[in-house]
């Protein structure tokens, strides 16, 4: 199922708010109309309201991938990547 938030920054960022508070999504895939500028208005517009909410992060805790999305470290069953 796909559902669409258009409109104002204030807008899409309530409607973004609502479903995460619901419970309906963890996550969002935004889709970008028109590159560079769609990107760079939600950076500019919805992303300071969701920073003001709280609901979305104003700076990275470490310096990698993993720990950006709260891992210690790789799966063990995964293996490395080889250089």
């Amino acid at each position: 199922m796909q559902f669409v938030a258009t409109g104002t920054s204030m807008h899409v960022a309530d409607v973004m708010e609502e479903w995460f508070r619901a419970g309906t999504c963890d996550g969002y895939s935004l889709v970008a109309p028109i590159l560079p500028q769609t990107i760079d208005a939600f950076v500019a517009g919805v992303v300071p309201i969701l920073q003001e909410r709280g609901l979305f992060r104003t700076a990275y805790e470490g310096r990698t991938i993993t720990s950006h999305f709260g891992l210690s470290s790789l799966d063990p069953r995964v293996p490395a990547a080889v250089a």
